[in-house]
């Protein structure tokens, strides 16, 4: 039997994708490990009151361990005091590693810097397998010599599928067999609901399902596949259904019970838009809740209660939707794409270039996730790409490939091309993981200030055609599903230039100093 210890805290992004409720995003892995027959030997993970992309030092929090095999909360404070309080079981941790008592580690938005230091270079030291999420400290971590086998984002994911993927590239990688254990019992705990309704994560949740229309839309433009547009218009309506059903079962807990009656309020809410079925799906998941706690009281069978929960409260949100708040939820869509489009028709120039350079500071201070990617998917609701959504591929993702692929050709040091390596494929491949570009901007302000400059050059070009695109797509097919394609790929080619020849100078210079400062030591030996 393998043993493993559990490393990570509520992050920033991860926090509204479960991050936020410790307990149940462990007890997903510790099921998930139990299928495979992997023990998990020690646990810490910091939960703290809020994301951490907000959090100040004196937010609360709570440390985490494992007590009597169950993940419990054994200290609370402030963020800084439960951070030194991490400190003790990270060196606990780090003894059981290098005494071979554990073999792997499963990461989630830990501080590899700080409170998992010990940790990871005693993970380093032994090779022992990592797998995790969080972009900038896997990067962190894989700089620091760990061996990586797995690393992702946490857009798009849930505990389950986190815990899943953890698990499967474990159990591959020691070529155990394992079963993925996808069903689970439905829950009733009388937690206030209203309390779980989380509109961001509701939205990042729903990010495949917009990209799909984007897909769609790519390939609607090739030569004789102009019928898929049918399919576009199709897809565009779905969407608030999609909103609807994640709503629900966001807020309820009750699984496909909560997912039936969100797919009854999503139809029933098409006419209001995305913003109309995520009103829907809240009230449905409310409702679910509501109603199914009280046929269990009133000892209704439980098919009964299934049809009831499901059925009635999808029905009854989807009404109130279909004949009052759909709507205004419309007007309320169109007024915010409206304002987009005014800033843009103003001057484009200036749209594009202002956007740009403050996407950087917007995703590192969290807005990104909080205010930009809602309203790209609001944009793309209407015409399936977004103004914003080509500034981010543009801005972000490209500018970010640029300075990877930068450290691959001309490193600082030779170590700095295995990290960059992965994150460029993704940037390209997939169009996300900015993140992987992290190590090398904070680590050099001429990195740091390139990535701004080319950020705003390629906002600046977005504007000057006037591009409607999206990220989260690979770079060769972005521009396809924008509605300039060769606008799009000037201001890609412009940007990524950019930063991939401002970061190479920059290391050059670093390398630089860096054998000015090894002659001078030897010529003072010399003497």
């Amino acid at each position: 039997m393998k043993n493993i210890a559990i490393l990570g805290s509520s992050g920033g992004n991860l926090y509204n994708l479960g991050g936020k409720d410790p307990e149940k995003l462990l007890s997903e892995i510790f099921t998930q490990c139990d299928s495979a027959g992997i023990h998990i030997k020690a646990v810490q993970f910091i939960g703290a009151e809020v994301s951490m992309d907000i959090a100040k030092k004196h937010t609360k929090a709570g440390l985490y361990i494992l007590k009597e095999k169950k993940p419990a909360r054994v200290y609370t404070g402030t963020l800084p005091e439960v951070n030194e309080e991490a400190k003790l079981i990270d060196s606990e941790i780090a003894q059981d590693i290098r005494n071979g008592k554990i073999d792997g580690l499963i990461t989630m938005s830990i501080d590899p810097a700080g409170s998992n230091k010990e940790a990871i270079l005693a993970a380093a030291e032994k090779r022992i397998p990592v797998v995790g999420t969080g972009g900038t400290s896997m990067a962190i971590t894989a700089s620091k010599g760990a061996n990586v086998i797995s690393t992702s984002g946490t857009t798009g994911t849930t505990n389950r599928t986190r815990a899943v993927s953890f698990v499967s590239s474990l159990s591959k990688f020691w070529g155990v067999k394992y079963q993925p254990v996808i069903g689970g019992p439905s829950e009733t705990k009388g937690e206030n609901p209203l309390k779980k309704i989380n509109i961001r994560g509701i939205m990042m949740a729903a990010l495949p399902a917009f990209i799909a229309l984007a897909l769609i839309l790519a390939l609607s433009k090739i030569p004789g596949l102009s019928g898929l547009g049918d399919i576009f218009d199709l897809l565009l309506q779905a969407l608030p259904v999609v909103i609807a059903a994640i709503a629900a079962k966001q807020v309820s807990d009750l699984d496909e019970v909560s997912i039936v009656a969100g797919i009854i309020a999503g139809v029933l809410s098409i006419d209001g838009g995305i913003i109309g079925g995520m009103i829907g799906g809240i009230g449905a998941g409310l409702l679910v809740q509501f109603l199914f706690l009280k046929c269990v009281q009133w000892r209704f069978p439980m098919t009964t209660v299934n049809i009831v929960a499901g059925g009635f409260s999808g029905i009854i949100a989807g009404l109130l939707v279909f004949y009052l708040i759909g709507p205004l939820a419309l007007v309320l869509g169109d007024y915010i794409k409206l304002v987009i489009e005014q800033a843009v028709t103003f001057s484009p120039i200036l749209a594009g270039a202002v956007a740009g350079l403050l996407i950087w500071p917007a995703i590192l201070g969290g807005i990104y996730h909080a205010a930009i990617l809602p309203i790209v998917l609001l944009e793309m609701e209407k015409s399936g790409n977004s103004f914003l959504g080509a500034v981010d591929m543009v801005s972000l993702v490209i500018v970010a490939a640029g300075i990877n692929l930068a450290n691959i050709i001309a490193p600082r040091d030779k170590g700095e091309a295995a990290i960059a390596t992965p994150g460029f494929m993704i940037n390209l491949g997939f169009g996300t993981f900015v993140e992987s570009a992290y190590p090398f901007m904070f680590s050099n302000k001429l990195v740091f200030g390139g990535a701004l400059f080319s950020a705003g050059i390629g906002g600046t070009l977005v504007g000057i055609f006037n591009v409607r695109g999206t990220a989260y797509l690979p770079s060769f097919v972005a521009p396809f599903a924008s509605d300039n394609i060769i606008g799009f790929i000037i201001a890609m080619i412009v940007a990524f230039t950019c930063s991939f020849l401002i970061t190479i100078f920059a290391n050059k210079v670093v390398k630089k100093k860096k054998q000015e400062i090894i002659e001078n030591s030897d010529s003072v030996g010399v003497k």
